[in-house]
């Protein structure tokens, strides 16, 4: 496939993480690759840490000047990627590490579906080689894949390797910036899903090298992780009201869940958790952001 791919990574201050995430970029098994590394203003010598790679053909660097969140800094890579001629944009986090076949698999399926595909999506598994929870794909609004040992069809995914045709994003637009973080890959993927086929590609397989494999949870997660719950519910709230009347009783019976394991169950910080998701469902009643595109 002679066309151009940019890998864009966004990163904040995981310095170490970058250098293997752009290490294991630049030595898989295809080389015809440009790497974008997205940087959302870090404060830990990101950019003179990971200097070694930069040379302005193959590896760039880009600093936002702020903290624009995962979503923000998606947002603005890609829009950078596209603009820069791309034909596919290969994205994902600082912390996932991709495997040497990761994305000549995705290519050899590209090919085999004649390159009809909105985006494509890999297996993203956990450091133990189990399947990592939070990058679970969805063949519906809720049901999660099974069995990842076949290609498959899925209506959302993760921006954890996940790789798109530049004509999808001209045609649909970028990833909003305005979630900030957490439920910008889920948007996204739904609205690229309803107008492209999509697929779950398992011969392509990276690593996630997230702290831990629980998943997204308030009820469980920890009391310096608790304040970003408020973009979960207002974003999931945000996305579930694109998915009509079954995506937003799904969401009400969610959130009713997790509001009755918070109060009913051996629950930490019970009041702090309640506030949390209260304050995110009353932001959702105002929040309508923009879809931005790329310039022509």
């Amino acid at each position: 496939m002679d066309k151009k791919i940019i890998a864009v990574v966004v990163t904040y201050n995981r310095k170490e993480l970058l250098k293997e995430c752009v290490e294991a970029l630049i030595n898989q098994n295809y080389k015809d690759l440009q790497i974008l590394i997205v940087d959302n203003s870090s404060t830990d010598g990101t950019q003179e840490y990971i200097s070694q790679f930069v040379d302005n053909k193959k590896v760039f660097y880009q600093n936002t000047g702020s903290n624009l969140g995962g979503a923000g800094g998606f947002n603005f890579g890609v829009k950078k990627a596209v603009e820069m001629n791309c034909d596919y944009v290969w994205i994902m986090d600082d912390d996932c590490i991709v495997h040497n076949d990761s994305l000549t698999a995705l290519l050899d399926f590209a090919n085999s579906v004649n390159n009809n595909f909105g985006y494509l999506s890999s297996v993203a598994k956990w450091t133990d080689g189990s399947i990592c929870k939070m990058n679970v794909q969805r063949t519906s609004i809720k049901n999660e894949v099974s069995d990842f040992s076949k290609n498959q069809k899925i209506m959302l995914a993760s921006f954890v390797s996940l790789f798109i045709k530049a004509d999808a994003v001209k045609k649909l637009g970028l990833p909003i910036k305005d979630f900030f973080i957490w439920g910008d890959d889920w948007e996204y993927t739904y609205r690229l899903s309803k107008n492209y086929d999509c697929y779950l590609v398992a011969n392509s397989v990276v690593t996630h090298k997230s702290k831990n494999n629980m998943g997204v949870d308030i009820t469980r997660d920890t009391s310096d992780r608790l304040d970003r719950y408020f973009y979960a519910y207002r974003n999931e709230g945000y996305f579930y009201k694109q998915t009509g009347f079954k995506g937003k009783l799904y969401f009400f019976l969610k959130v009713m869940y997790h509001r009755f394991k918070i109060i009913f169950t051996k629950c930490v910080n019970k009041k702090q958790k309640l506030a949390i998701i209260k304050k995110g469902l009353k932001a959702l009643k105002s929040f309508a952001p923009q879809i931005e595109f790329p310039a022509k």
